[in-house]
């Protein structure tokens, strides 16, 4: 039988997040969490309606403050001048606020000379950094660079001088009027806090609009003269960091997108902490250091107004509907996303046990159901390979058979019919018949039998190289009538444990296989030494040898480069194939390198001291 690799069968742990059970207890969560929550939300409703107000408005206060505050900061290189800034914020919120530096320098306070000394509390409401910008508070983090830590209007030496912003915007503007000329597009000019103009086009599809519109020009995104030094000077500091963590270096673009300078991969999280390391490190001039910023006002006496009237029960009601209805559908849905594979599978089951081995059913995801359906399709591919594996054997079997029975019953019924008579040489030749069928038979039973594990090797000392020339005797007679010179190479004494008989074996179907294939005039050479705990063996012949194609089915049963050999001329077919087995039986391998028109080496190799069963 024919080996198959299963690998997409091998059971292996299933990811907690893609287990089925995992997500059939998160869809029990997920019920009763809306259950829950239609009950809190309810409770929460009726008793700190106003409180959440207060705290909500409390909290977009701190961020408008904490926004303001850090726009300063990104765009001015010390806190010399807030006050008046802190002081319009106070009035227009009502709540004090002081701003202290990292040391308890305290650079403003709006309630300065009438609440006396400020006292901090341990903990400050946020710190100013724009270099570090708080996510829960900043409305805008993100400058398109991937550092999203650093404030978008923290541009420092990448800040284009009026003349510059002013001439690009001409150019955009222009931009905009051909896309509205030449198809209808609807864009505007929208300003970066950098002073850069660039083209936005609105709708659907208005990217794609605008590339193929013709009227982009290059001028917009090309970097200036200062920035383009900005950005050689960004890259010098993105790479030094690069070349400390012994990784390539990169170029850096504008727009904060960068791009390998090898053609070697690069983890895009190192390159990323190396882009906000070297950005914070460039902008720490332009920037204000960091301050921490207290915002406090007077306490305040929350009131619930909701009251169990008839339209908040209605409410009330209407909420919980609307949770039972989605919390029913989520669950139908899911039941059924995990019941329609299913039901496929089982009809797969079904279809094969009918007969149709070439069933397959599609894998989806990467649960249990996946896993399921990919070991599926790998038993019903290895099925599929089997049945056909029988049919082609069952067939060379019966090829191979078919001539030597043939002969035999031919020239018998001819006896028979008083054709021919049983003369000497009439006998010989059908004996010759029966021995070459008796051949084909006894390679088949050896090759079952080590294909099947069953066979049982006796590991004894052998000296290869008296064993060697020993084959060589065995085969000279065949070599003789060939015109075939067989020789061995010397190379000293080569120990092996090994069971001899089927050494012997291996290597006589070697060298016959070596004389049958070279012609007249040739030679056949056999060596053997020594590599490590490896004992060589190799066969070579000046025959006709093997293409690349012919080459990796060498070892397969039955298989022959020349197709229209008969079977009086070759061998069972089987020979190579009983000797990769056998060396697989004493844990060895068995290789060949081959040359069209120059000849082949075949080489076994074998454990030094013995591994075999």
């Amino acid at each position: 039988m024919h080996r198959f690799r299963t690998g997409a069968a091998r059971t292996s742990a299933v990811p907690l997040r893609r287990s089925l059970l995992i997500r059939l207890l998160a869809v029990s969560a997920l019920v009763s969490v809306c259950s829950i929550t239609a009950t809190a939300w309810a409770v929460v409703k009726t008793t700190a309606v106003v409180l959440s107000r207060e705290r909500g408005q409390a909290l977009a206060d701190d961020a408008r403050i904490y926004d303001t505050l850090l726009g300063y900061a990104a765009t001015h290189p010390s806190w010399s001048g807030i006050r008046p800034t802190v002081d319009r914020l106070a009035q227009s919120t009502g709540h004090r606020i002081v701003l202290l530096g990292r040391d308890g320098h305290p650079w403003a306070d709006s309630a300065a000379g009438r609440h006396g000394p400020f006292q901090p509390p341990q903990k400050a409401t946020a710190v100013i950094d724009p270099l570090a910008v708080d996510p829960e508070l900043s409305k805008d983090t993100d400058d398109g660079s991937g550092t999203q830590r650093i404030d978008s209007r923290a541009v420092g030496p990448f800040q284009l001088p009026e003349e510059d912003s002013e001439r690009l915007k001409i150019i955009a503007n222009r931009v905009v009027l051909c896309l509205r000329d030449r198809g209808d597009v609807q864009a505007h000019v929208q300003m970066t806090p950098g002073g850069r103009p660039k083209v936005v086009v609105a709708g659907p599809g208005g990217t794609l609009a605008l590339g193929n519109s013709g009227c982009v020009t290059t001028v917009l995104t090309d970097p200036t003269p200062p920035e383009a030094k900005a950005l050689a000077s960004l890259t010098a500091l993105v790479n030094a960091c690069l070349a400390r963590r012994h990784a390539d270096a990169v170029t850096v673009h504008l727009d904060g997108s960068w791009e390998p300078q090898t053609r070697h991969a690069l983890p895009s999280s190192t390159v990323s902490s190396c882009l906000t390391t070297s950005r914070s490190q460039q902008l720490a001039p332009y920037v204000a250091p960091a301050a921490l910023m207290y915002v406090s006002s007077p306490g305040r006496t929350a009131t619930t107004f909701f009251d169990v009237s008839p339209a908040n029960r209605l409410r009330i009601a209407g909420w919980a509907a609307a949770v039972l209805v989605l919390t029913v559908t989520v669950t139908t849905l899911a039941g059924i996303r995990l019941v329609k594979p299913l039901r496929t599978l089982t009809t797969a089951a079904m279809h094969m046990e009918a007969g149709e081995v070439s069933t397959r059913v599609p894998v989806r995801g990467g649960d249990e159901i996946a896993r399921l359906s990919a070991a599926f399709n790998a038993m019903s591919e290895r099925r599929e390979q089997l049945e056909s594996a029988r049919r082609d054997m069952t067939n060379d079997i019966a090829h191979e058979l078919r001539t030597p029975v043939s002969n035999i019953r031919g020239w018998l019924e001819a006896v028979e019919d008083g054709l021919a008579r049983a003369d000497p040489g009439l006998v010989t030749s059908l004996l010759g018949q029966a021995l070459q069928l008796q051949h084909i038979i006894d390679d088949l039973r050896d090759l079952s039998a080590a294909e099947a594990g069953e066979l049982r090797l006796a590991l004894e000392p052998v000296h290869v190289t008296e064993l060697l020339s020993a084959i060589v005797m065995a085969n000279q007679a065949t070599a003789t009538a060939a015109c075939v010179t067989v020789s061995v190479t010397d190379n000293g004494p080569v120990p092996v444990m090994a069971d001899p008989v089927r050494l012997r074996q291996m290597i006589g179907n070697l060298v016959s296989n070596a004389i049958r294939h070279t012609p007249a005039g040739g030679s056949v050479v056999l060596s053997s030494r020594v590599e490590y705990e490896t004992v060589v063996i190799d066969v070579a012949d000046t025959g006709s040898g093997l293409s690349a194609d012919e080459l990796p089915h060498v070892f397969d049963r039955f298989w022959r480069a020349e197709k229209s050999r008969s079977r009086q001329s070759g061998g069972s077919g089987l020979g190579l194939a009983i000797v990769r087995r056998l060396a697989e039986a004493h844990k060895g391998t068995i290789s060949a390198v081959s040359v069209p028109n120059v000849g082949s080496t075949f080489t076994l190799r074998l454990p030094r001291h013995g591994r075999g069963n």
